[in-house]
């Protein structure tokens, strides 16, 4: 008898997965079946005429948003943005666009250097009125998103093609027509590399795209010809992209063969181990790897090989923990879904992805991975790192906060305006290093605000309302009243008393934004390196041969 109940219980066993698939497939094929049906009767019997486009496009981008979001879906007439993210390529005048809600027009914002559009001449903030003849007019009912995308679609075209622009000065008022060839435009991986003191070389890596690899090798090249011994890579602000080519970028300096993670999802097929394939750089030359939160992805995977593997020294602040793979699928009438296949797993066996996205909070906001939940592993050395949420560094640095003010400030059309205006007006500077703004200068731009519709409340005036009604609510309004107008009467600071009470870090970032008007991003790095405390770490890191060894050997630094 027992043995008999073994066998059926076996038997049921062996059954359950082809049942378990076949009740899902039944589940599919019943609620597409529901859909179709759905939208079927809503087509034929809804009062309004349905716009399939729209009703069904809706339904998928909803479905989507349950997911994640790097699984996206790309209609026909979008596929052209996938390519660009990958390729880092487009054929257009190379300067991004943005709308300005006070002039209903597009201007450009900061353009390319060395493509077509600096090259004739247009600078950022110029504001396009005319192209090809035809008046680009206000955003009328359209939205800003659309008519951003008709304004930039006008901009872009055939490689070699021609463009007749009109555009409007910022600080001038003076019209401005351009003649503009059309070429490709291919957005470099390493904007900006130069040799350090102490025979210290940078580089700075914002992409991986199809070029990657190459770019940096022949950085780190020159670099080394001028006599570079050490190297900090910089991936701060680095979003990823390419997963072989983050690969390709470890391979660089790490010998060939190396495992440098592995994908694992729900089908077999599609798990993979990468190694590396080039044929390394350099070997010995010790490391700094510059990380902060937006640092992700792809890049995630090159910071975290190499720390798995002893390689070099990650400093800043801790990844953004993206730990997934997306691949796109082409889908009928030449769609494409960019989908999450797997995690990937870098060389000590752990995931970085912080977010669940499947289990979110009562908010439904993705939950972030908890570091009591966070496991062990083990670099090449010993040292521990642990799972879970994006890469630890090695030397953490805790970046300077910036005042509410100035963040509110710096990211306002004004302060774009008086940058862009001070370019018009002045037809150069000194070089990116050495370039300062006057007190005169300072009180230019004062007045400019002043006479803006600029206006400004403090995160604690915007509380003190609340703060009242909760206190009434309680019953203590009475007692309150006058500690309350004392409280507001200490808060209320007029604009120019910010402007002035802030000035030193408001003339900083003055000074960045004006650089990169006259000589791009290529200068803004130059002059970001002047005051970073992350790079002033892995400078001292890198010239303490006793420090970095002992880093890269799990033994603590005293």
């Amino acid at each position: 008898m027992m043995r008999k109940t073994l066998l059926v219980l076996l038997a049921s066993l062996m059954l359950w997965p082809a049942s378990a698939q076949e009740n899902h497939n039944f589940e599919v094929s019943k609620h597409l079946d529901i859909f179709n049906s759905l939208y079927r009767e809503l087509d034929l019997y809804y009062v309004d005429t349905l716009e399939a486009k729209e009703a069904v496009g809706n339904a998928i981008l909803y479905m989507l948003d349950r997911l994640d979001p790097y699984t996206q879906y790309y209609p026909e007439e979008e596929t052209r943005d996938l390519k660009e993210m990958t390729t880092g390529k487009y054929a257009g005048i190379g300067s991004p666009i943005m709308y300005r809600k006070d002039l209903d027009r597009c201007v450009f914002s900061s353009p390319y250097e060395g493509m077509p559009a600096a090259a004739a001449g247009v600078r950022s903030g110029d504001v396009i009125m005319n192209i090809d003849g035809r008046d680009v007019g206000g955003r009328g009912a359209s939205s800003v998103a659309d008519y951003t995308s008709a304004v930039s679609a006008a901009l872009r075209g055939e490689s070699g093609t021609t463009l007749l622009l009109k555009v409007k000065r910022t600080g001038t008022g003076k019209m401005h027509s351009f003649k503009i060839v059309r070429q490709t435009i291919e957005r470099p991986s390493v904007p900006y590399y130069t040799l350090l003191r102490d025979s210290i070389g940078y580089v700075q890596l914002t992409s991986y795209t199809d070029n990657t690899t190459r770019d940096l090798r022949l950085a780190v090249v020159n670099l080394k010809q001028r006599g570079a011994r050490r190297l900090v890579l910089d991936l701060r602000g680095n979003p990823g992209g390419l997963m072989r080519e983050a690969v390709s970028v470890v391979g660089s300096f790490l010998p060939r063969g190396t495992m440098v993670l592995r994908t694992q999802g729900k089908v077999e097929e599609l798990n993979r181990t990468f190694k590396t394939t080039v044929e390394p750089l350099d070997l010995e030359i010790p490391m700094a790897v510059l990380v902060n939160y937006n640092t992700a992805s792809a890049a995630e995977i090159t910071s975290g090989a190499l720390q798995d593997y002893d390689r070099a020294v990650v400093v800043g602040q801790r990844t953004y923990g993206k730990g997934l793979v997306q691949e796109p699928r082409e889908l009928p009438y030449g769609t494409i879904l960019k989908l999450t296949t797997s995690k990937y797993f870098i060389p000590s066996g752990r995931c970085v992805q912080a977010y669940d996205f499947k289990n979110r909070n009562a908010d439904g906001m993705p939950r972030h991975l908890p570091d009591s939940l966070s496991k062990e592993f083990f670099t090449a050395a010993g040292r521990t790192v642990r799972d879970g949420g994006g890469i630890t560094p090695d030397v953490v640095v805790v970046p300077d906060s910036l005042p509410y003010f100035v963040n509110y400030l710096e990211v306002s059309d004004v302060f774009f305006d008086f940058c862009a205006a001070y370019r018009n007006k002045h037809e150069s500077i000194a070089p990116a290093s050495e370039f300062a703004l006057s007190d005169s200068d300072y009180e230019e731009f004062i007045a400019f605000i002043k006479e803006s519709d600029f206006s400004y409340e403090s995160r604690s005036m915007q509380m003190l309302p609340l703060l009242r009604r909760m206190a009434s609510a309680e019953g203590y309004e009475a007692e309150a009243v006058a500690a309350f107008d004392s409280l507001e009467s200490c808060l209320r600071r007029d604009v120019e008393a910010e402007l002035r009470f802030h000035k030193a870090v408001i003339v900083a970032r003055l000074e960045q934004a004006i650089v990169e008007n006259y000589y791009y991003e290529r200068g803004l790095s130059e002059r970001l390196l002047l005051d970073d405390k992350d790079l002033d770490e892995a400078l001292r890191v890198l010239c303490d041969d006793a420090a970095y060894r002992k880093i890269l050997s799990g033994v603590p630094e005293p």
